[in-house]
């Protein structure tokens, strides 16, 4: 068995070595054919030559359909390539077929002024988002984004509601479309939403009162317009729409480049009252309002923030504690501190008084035991100088008891005779859980406007009384009959 399969190995490779050298002699006269009678030889090729010879016949048809795809991608180039030019010509004057879009929208007669109403927080109405914000200029609700799947696009086709308003950049857009549209018509609505004054415009203010025409009909006086009462905010109200008829705090809210570049800390929030008070402002003395009337939400809503929820929307306050909290509240997010740095708060309200007091000894102590205690250093008048921003006036108690005629009369009073607490003469007594105190003010420095705050109610343990005392004041031109001796 050995033998044989030796036999048959042998056998094996003298076979392979035969076969490869007839491949390489055949190998050899080929190449030397090729050498001696080129033309023979490319006629004699092989099949995969033939393949190659047939293939031009197909490529000319592929070329041809080629060519045209280039010259399509050619111009997609060019036109990408001509989009600068396109800016070009459009700052330059010229309209290339974008702007005609822009500047022909067939949608513009959709728009509804009557529902517009930009008084309220700038947020999507689905997403709740601050972020990319746009109005719908037909049926006035605010959604978020513009692109594919957003909810201004969703809106425009679900609705065909197709005109937008980006209520950051002020620019209208078309949807679905998204196109930008330019059109001199819209700029009242661009107003509304952000109006803004001239310094000739703020100096003509007091100088020309005009009437103004709402867009529903309505006619109103600018500065003298409603606040909207949301749910219990009526006494801030009346303390907004007080402060924004003070001239010089009107004027200085009015422009906004007075106050936008105060340097705050960062994270800082009460920066946005400053905001707030501002664009309400602009909002009352506004004479192309759509309406007579002006909601304060947004600026509620920083009362809110920035007072830690002490003042609510929801909830009813007190006006002369709105009233300190805010007017301090101003004065620091404009930079101002308790001393050296004046705003424009302490200008118009800022005035200055000498505070005597004296402590009164215990009144069940003896007669001699007092007399004693008034001669101590602790029970001399002290003198202190202080600020304030309003003053408070007490009323005479109201009468108890019905007159003659068994009527409750209303008694009144002229407002000289509770003005004489700050004549530095007139003693009041306060007193305390521990000790009794004799108080007289002087005024020494009157502010330009003059807040007078009157205390009508009192509290005690069951309810809250209110003094009905009616208070008489002098009008225009009788104003000369309070005369103080003011020392600096």
């Amino acid at each position: 068995m050995s033998g044989r399969s030796k036999r048959e190995s042998r056998g094996s490779t003298r076979g392979k070595r035969e076969s490869e050298s007839r491949g390489s002699s055949g190998r050899v006269k080929r190449e030397r054919d090729r050498e001696r009678d080129p033309e023979a030889a490319s006629s004699r090729g092989s099949p995969v030559r033939v393949k190659r010879e047939v293939e031009p016949a197909s490529a000319r048809e592929a070329s041809s359909s080629v060519i045209p795809f280039v010259r399509v991608k050619r111009e997609r180039e060019i036109d990408e390539d001509s989009e600068p030019e396109r800016e070009v010509r459009a700052k330059n004057g010229r309209v290339d077929s974008e702007d005609r879009r822009s500047r022909h929208c067939p949608y513009l007669d959709t728009i509804n002024r009557s529902v517009l109403d930009f008084d309220f927080e700038k947020l999507c109405s689905i997403s709740l988002s601050h972020i990319n914000a746009y109005a719908c200029l037909v049926c006035g609700k605010y959604f978020q984004g513009r692109g594919l799947k957003s909810h201004a696009y969703i809106h425009s086709v679900q609705f065909s509601h197709h005109v937008f308003l980006n209520l950051h950049t002020l620019k209208f857009y078309c949807l679905p479309d998204n196109y930008e549209i330019i059109d001199s018509s819209l700029e009242d609505i661009t107003y509304v939403l952000k109006p803004t004054f001239t310094k000739q415009q703020i100096a003509n203010l007091d100088k020309q009162a005009k009437l103004s025409r709402a867009y529903d009909g309505t006619t109103y006086l600018p500065g003298i317009v409603g606040l909207n009462n949301i749910k219990a905010n009526d006494y801030a109200n009346a303390v907004l729409q007080a402060l924004s008829n003070v001239p010089p705090l009107r004027n200085y809210f009015l422009e906004e480049d007075n106050y936008k570049n105060i340097k705050r800390p960062p994270g800082d929030i009460m920066f946005l009252l400053v905001q707030r008070f501002g664009e309400l402002m602009r909002k009352l003395w506004n004479p192309r309002n759509f309406k007579a009337h002006v909601s304060p939400h947004e600026m509620l809503q920083a009362v809110v923030l920035c007072s830690k929820k002490t003042f609510q929307i929801t909830k009813q306050g007190d006006g002369v504690d709105f009233l300190s909290w805010f007017l301090n509240a101003l004065h620091s997010a404009l930079g101002g501190t308790k001393k050296k740095k004046k705003t424009i708060v302490t200008d118009v309200f800022q005035g200055s008084m000498r505070i005597f007091t004296k402590k009164l000894p215990h009144p069940d102590l003896p007669a001699e035991e007092k007399e004693q205690l008034l001669h101590n250093d602790e029970y001399q008048e002290t003198m202190v100088e202080s600020t304030f921003m309003y003053l408070t006036l007490d009323l005479p108690t109201a009468p108890l008891y019905k007159d003659e005629k068994e009527q409750l009369i209303i008694p009144q009073v002229p407002l000289f005779n509770i003005l004489a607490k700050f004549n530095g003469i007139t003693e009041k007594e306060y007193k305390t859980y521990k000790e009794n105190f004799l108080k007289r003010f002087q005024l020494t420095k009157l502010p330009p406007y003059l807040i007078f705050c009157i205390k009508r109610f009192t509290k005690n343990n069951f309810f809250v009384e209110k003094n009905p005392t009616i208070v008489n004041f002098p009008i225009t031109g009788q104003a000369n009959g309070m005369n103080y001796k003011t020392s600096r």
